[in-house]
């Protein structure tokens, strides 16, 4: 059976990517909009309504008029932008969310495709409130650094404009200073936190790749850092796109130094634990253009058809 697909903002980083996903797949066919039809909102519910799967990779108030537009009740959407994370209706589109999130993925006609940092965090976090090692009622910090892809279109021009890089964006650049990140709604509704993250995302000189780290106290916890890996061991077994590396990974300490883009053109997200007797690093890496983004979208599309999961990936 042959899957029609439609990317609604097929030219933005999100879009590019998914198309690249799909191009080498025989069981999709790709529904193009002519170029200077793309802000046509009559062609564009014409395609949306005749896909089978409808990817929305556009501003928060564009996916939301998008959403609108769809009148066939057999159209699934996945909306890659924050519009509806947290939005009644919506499923959160992380297959490794939870043991029934899988289940809710194939029945969902609208799928929310988690945030790069969020995804994370979310995977840092969810399994160590799940087994009750981090009460819901902690008050944790977590920093995020990544390429400036994530930026999108504007910022990537900016960091590969001719010329060389300014002085200003050669070190990394920490920001969301106000305390109000996009990602942070979706950051407590699906780790089951009640009180918001202290979260600081850093972009820094290079395309792609992700790493976010949350600092734990062990004491404060009661509890080992063998504790919190075995919770992670438990909630990834059997993942195939998750891999809980070694307890303090010797190879990482022999390097000395983390590499946030180690998980680039993967759909890998890859989790440590690093720790001393009072205090732990909990890390997570991964691409933030994959499974940050388009690859996630490309795996819940997989997991809602009931096909492969890793199929384009």
């Amino acid at each position: 059976m042959i899957t029609r697909v439609f990317v609604d903002g097929q030219e933005g980083t999100t879009g590019l990517r998914i198309h690249e996903y799909l191009a080498g797949r025989a069981d999709v066919e790709v529904l193009r909009i002519d170029p200077d039809k793309r802000k046509d909102a009559a062609e564009r519910a014409r395609l949306l309504n005749a896909a089978d799967v409808a990817f929305l990779c556009l501003p928060d108030v564009a996916s939301r008029e998008a959403a609108a537009m769809v009148t066939n009740p057999d159209t699934c959407l996945i909306d890659a932008s924050t519009a509806h994370r947290t939005a009644p209706g919506w499923v959160f589109g992380l297959p490794e969310l939870a043991p029934a999130q899988r289940a809710a993925i194939r029945a969902s006609k609208r799928i929310a495709n988690p945030g790069c940092h969020a995804s994370g965090f979310i995977l840092l976090l969810r399994p160590l409130v799940d087994a009750g090692l981090v009460p819901a009622d902690t008050v944790v910090s977590a920093t995020s650094i990544t390429g400036y892809s994530g930026g999108g279109k504007t910022m990537i021009a900016e960091y590969e404009a001719a010329g060389g890089l300014p002085a200003t964006l050669k070190a990394p650049r920490p920001y969301a200073l106000g305390l109000h990140h996009k990602h942070v709604p979706e950051m407590m509704a699906h780790t089951g936190l009640v009180k918001a993250p202290i979260f600081m995302p850093i972009v820094g000189p290079f395309y792609k790749g992700l790493a976010v780290t949350v600092p734990l106290d062990l004491a404060a916890l009661n509890c080992s850092a063998a504790t919190l890996h075995a919770a992670f061991d438990a909630r990834y077994a059997g993942e195939r796109f998750i891999r809980v590396m070694p307890l303090r990974d010797a190879a990482t300490l022999e390097a000395g130094f983390f590499d946030a883009q180690a998980c680039n053109d993967t759909n890998r997200v890859d989790v440590f634990v690093f720790a001393n007797d009072t205090q732990a690093l909990v890390m997570a890496r991964l691409d933030n253009l994959g499974k940050g983004a388009s690859g996630a979208a490309v795996q819940a599309m997989n997991v809602h058809l009931g096909v492969d999961e890793g199929l384009g990936l």
